[in-house]
This record gives structure tokens, sequence and C-alpha cells, in this order.
């Protein structure tokens, strides 16, 4: 069973929607480094998506180095990275100006921002004592 859920979101294609609850779910603690992430075939039948989208989702992952795959181990979330300071800073800053372009978008006030970044911050600490 897939251990995280999708949030229905139209401004968001699926694929994007999948890939962020699974980081979210890492993150969070919901999936600890060395376990087993579900199979391209579970996380479609789960999440009731496309075999394809499924697909695309753990090679993404396995890109940008959420997950590792194994033969005969199979997908698995991967260790912490341990990123140099300027690579977090610098993945940071892309993330960063995303969400600043879309609050200005919005008309968000900068106390708007931090006020929201320090919720979900929270939330995510949350779901680390949860687990």
């Amino acid at each position: 069973m897939t251990p995280f859920r999708l949030k229905a979101n139209s401004k968001q294609s699926i694929f994007d929607q999948v890939v962020y609850a699974a980081k979210k779910a890492i993150l969070g603690g919901a999936i600890k480094p060395g376990e087993p992430f579900p199979s391209v075939r579970a996380l479609a039948a789960d999440l009731k998506i496309h075999p394809n989208t499924a697909h695309k989702v753990v090679q993404h992952l396995i890109q940008e180095r959420w997950l590792v795959a194994s033969p005969g181990k199979g997908t698995r979330v991967a260790p912490p990275p341990k990123a140099r300071q300027g690579d977090r800073q610098k993945l940071l800053n892309q993330e960063v100006e995303q969400l600043v372009v879309e609050a200005k978008r919005v008309g968000a006030s900068l106390d708007d921002v931090q006020e929201s970044i320090e919720t979900h911050w929270k939330s995510l600490d949350k779901l680390k004592v949860v687990s």
C-alpha cells in the first residue's frame, strides 16, 4: 500500500502532485531511508493513476536521488543526501524563487509567506514525531 495520498489540485499535473506527495512522505518520515518504495504497478493502482505516470514519477525520484533502484532489491528510499552547503543553497534558492513569484502573483504579503512556511515546517516536524 502506498503510504501517501493525493490532494486533488487542478492547477498541478498528476505527475507533479505525486512527486510532491512522495517527497513529503519521505521528509515526514512516513517512508524511511532503506524502506521499499511502492512498485510502479502498486503506485498506479493505489493512487488510481496511469502506469506510465507512475513509472515517470519513480524514474524522476530516482534521478533526483530520492530513491535508489537496486537489481533484486527493488526501489528503496535513498539515504539522506550529504549535499555540500553550496548545493543545498542553490536548490533552495530555486525553490524559494518559484515560491516568491507565485506568492506575488496571487498578491500574498511577505508576512503571509513566512507564516505559511512556518506552518508547513511545523507540520512536517509533527509527522516525524508521529512516525
